[in-house]
């Protein structure tokens, strides 16, 4: 059962009116200038890409646009919070390509730091089945969420590694009589977050949203972080509830909402600040 096909209902959330939704949102306030460098088109193509500028500037970015036979940079000042946006919004989009060598590596990494003491056979190999894939081949289950749930799932790994451990072999935990699949749950978490955050739209629809790009503009492991306490939030309220495979929408809906609840709260600031995120060490 992929459990990514299925989950697609989520609880509802709150909007910004229009009033608020401006205040939240800075991405149409980047200012504009011209560059005073040009191409000639005769001796680039259409398809030349633009060469650095030799000044740097902090948060610039710098665009091609073929104009009238020549090339005309079109520098774009971004403030922090677009940039680091940008960055995440950039990752969210990159599909896991299994003949990447990059894409490849990060796999052996995420084996490396999940069994220090166990050799892999191979990127394709039974032994995926004990982290929880569904089959001998990790890369059929990213297909939901893309090479960015793997990057979530290594950076647990790395970041918090007795919490992941206690996640993946319930090492003093207390073991459920149905348990879920580890890596495949890890993979629906990151696609929950990305709904829940609703990053794809130019501007900011939901309170969550606008909070936690305050606090990526503070921290750009923000998403990586938030998806560590997911993660340590779904677990807890898949053993209180005893939960069975069937009901893994549930308890993802369930971790969802809490998520929410403790964005919203006065005196969180950070990702640090939810109360959740004691539940990580």
């Amino acid at each position: 059962m992929s459990l990514v096909r299925t989950q697609r209902c989520f609880v509802p959330i709150r909007t910004l009116s229009p009033s608020s939704s401006s205040s939240s949102s800075s991405s149409s306030s980047s200012s504009v200038s011209r560059c005073t460098g040009h191409h000639n088109s005769a001796s680039s193509d259409d398809n030349a890409t633009c060469v650095s500028p030799t000044w740097i500037g902090k948060g610039l970015t710098c665009v091609c646009f073929k104009r009238k036979g020549h090339y005309e940079r079109i520098c774009v000042n971004l403030t922090p919070q677009q940039e680091k946006l940008k960055r995440l919004k950039h990752r969210m989009k990159v599909y896991f390509d299994a003949s990447r060598p990059d894409h490849q590596e990060a796999l052996r990494s995420l084996w490396a730091a999940t069994y220090p003491n166990q050799e892999l056979h191979g990127l394709i190999s039974d032994q995926w089945k004990e982290m929880g894939w569904q089959g001998k081949d990790p890369s059929t289950d990213f297909r939901g969420a893309g090479f960015i749930s793997l990057e979530n799932l290594l950076f647990f790994a790395k970041t918090f590694s007795t919490s992941f451990q206690l996640l993946l072999k319930k090492q003093g935990g207390k073991p459920a009589a149905w348990e879920y699949p580890f890596a495949v749950a890890g993979v629906n978490i990151t696609f929950m977050i990305m709904q829940m955050l609703d990053l794809d739209t130019m501007k900011s629809r939901t309170f969550v949203r606008s909070v936690f790009l305050q606090m990526l503009t503070e921290n750009e492991w923000a998403f990586d972080l938030l998806y560590c306490v997911a993660f340590m939030v779904m677990d807890k309220q898949w053993l209180e509830r005893n939960a069975t495979y069937m009901e893994f929408n549930e308890v993802l809906k369930s971790t969802r909402a809490q998520l929410e609840r403790e964005l919203l709260m006065d005196d969180v600031m950070r990702i640090e600040d939810m109360p959740s995120y004691s539940l990580l060490s």
